[in-house]
């Protein structure tokens, strides 16, 4: 039984910190694959993405660039949620990865500002007798997390306003090429 974990976000971008996660999440056995899924509509954000799904897709394409290839080859970009029309939940994304993985440990990566609202999401209740959770602790937001993985302090919204060290190569080459966030 292998353990697919399914990692998603906004990521508008995706950056160092993702990365991080990613490498961390494989480098210690915590899971075998990681499912890489940008979310469609997100329903517990204030604001909608300023990327398109399919820039975030993209930009989620280009950052497994720029991981190592033993860590990389682990990792797919999955598009499940941009491609669906309507809100994004959780609980249908993770039961088509069950159907996908029938004989798989399904896993799903959230952060502990996440996890503090996880009453809040879609049939919460079916979700977690799901899934099993690995909650990364945020260092901006500090909780109960099952591992800290010296999560870097990093957030997207630095990089929106124009912080764009925080990128790696491969997703800043990809923003500047299509001017992304460059009003923001």
């Amino acid at each position: 039984m292998a353990k697919i974990a399914i990692y998603g976000g906004t990521f508008d971008p995706i950056h160092k910190g993702h990365l991080h996660v990613i490498e961390q999440v494989i480098l210690r056995g915590m899971a075998d694959r990681i499912l890489l899924i940008p979310a469609g509509e997100p329903l517990l954000r204030d604001r909608q993405p300023v990327a398109s799904g399919a820039e975030r897709r993209a930009m989620c394409v280009q950052a497994l660039n720029d991981l190592p290839p033993e860590i990389s080859k682990k990792v797919e970009v999955n598009p499940i949620e941009v491609l669906r029309s309507g809100p994004s939940y959780a609980i249908d994304t993770a039961a088509a990865v069950a159907q996908t993985y029938p004989d798989d440990e399904i896993l799903l990566i959230v952060g502990t500002d996440a996890f503090a609202k996880i009453a809040l999401w879609h049939r919460s209740d079916e979700l977690q007798d799901m899934v099993d959770f690995i909650v990364i602790d945020r260092p901006e937001f500090p909780g109960d997390a099952t591992v800290d993985i010296g999560a870097l302090n990093i957030s997207a919204t630095q990089i929106r306003a124009g912080e764009l060290d925080a990128l790696s190569p491969h997703v800043a080459t990809y923003i500047k090429e299509h001017n992304l966030y460059a009003s923001k």
